[in-house]
């Protein structure tokens, strides 16, 4: 993939100037989301409607409507089109994501956190 045209990404910048993800795992739910589509994993239409209908429950429980809460919201599209369009069931996706959890948590500072396979 060739990187973007210049002011390609323009539009993604805040209007305070601040940088537009205020967490790596906000920028990491967005580059895996546009690998899939990149990748014909995902199509842009399913993409954006689950971003869509992530974003409506989210307003629907009365999150504020915030850089948060749209990436909390990005991540859960995410992982729904991981399982409808990728083949990997939510179950296993849940437990990647608690061995992930007690992996860097049993992990000391400064050390890289290591998966062990269970």
């Amino acid at each position: 993939m060739s990187p973007p045209a210049e002011g390609a990404v323009a539009p993604l910048k805040r209007m305070d100037g601040e940088p537009v993800f205020d967490a790596p795992w906000q920028a990491s739910v967005m580059a895996m989301a546009d690998t899939l589509v990149a990748n014909d994993v995902v199509t842009p239409k399913a993409w954006s409607e689950a971003l869509g209908a992530a974003l409506k429950e989210a307003q629907a429980a009365g999150e504020p409507d915030n850089a948060e809460t749209y990436y909390k919201a990005a991540l859960r599209a995410l992982e729904r089109v991981v399982e409808s369009h990728g083949g990997i069931p939510a179950a296993a996706l849940n437990a990647r994501r608690d061995a992930w959890e007690r992996a860097y948590r049993a992990t000391p500072h400064g050390e890289p956190v290591r998966l062990r396979e269970e």
